[in-house]
């Protein structure tokens, strides 16, 4: 699944020619959208609701999962009879919580970030924010790459010393 999907900021109809200059245009008016950085307005998505057989295959988790963030609050699938339907605002929150995840957020903080996403702020600030969000834990996860490095070379001088044992 990718971390990011792409926005074209200026429509492709406006242009209908098809060729390396149309094309070089549009490339260059990419625009890199977080998946952590909610929906993008200007994305048509698709309203149909999918099961939850259809969510766990779209994001590659389990059934398990999707009721797990369900009871923590964080999806929340209309319900016929037994079965679960997610909606596009799940769909969204669902490339949110993954990609806040394989970074390293707390469920707290996946929470945070949802609530900012959400919520009425204007995007630059939401983008501000969520900047910040991640700065503070590209800190943390570089302070636990230090720790894994010391660690890595302690266990590297044990080996050697055991191989010299061994002889």
């Amino acid at each position: 699944m990718p971390l990011v999907r792409f926005r074209a900021c200026h429509a492709a109809e406006e242009n209908k020619k098809i060729g390396q200059e149309t094309m070089n245009k549009i490339a260059t008016n990419m625009v890199v959208v977080p998946d952590i950085a909610g929906p993008d307005t200007e994305i048509p998505h698709d309203d149909r609701p999918l099961a939850i057989s259809e969510m766990s295959e779209k994001f590659g988790v389990t059934l398990r999962t999707l009721r797990f963030y369900e009871e923590k609050g964080l999806l929340h699938p209309v319900r016929k009879g037994a079965r679960r339907f997610y909606g596009a605002r799940d769909v969204s929150r669902m490339r949110v919580i993954l990609q806040a995840k394989k970074i390293g957020l707390t469920l707290v903080e996946i929470r945070r970030v949802i609530a900012l996403v959400e919520g009425g702020t204007p995007r630059p600030e939401q983008f501000a924010e969520l900047q910040s969000i991640c700065l503070a834990q590209q800190e943390i996860l570089l302070e636990q790459k230090q720790m894994l490095d010391e660690q890595i070379a302690e266990v590297d001088q044990i080996l050697g010393s055991f191989a010299q044992l061994r002889g």
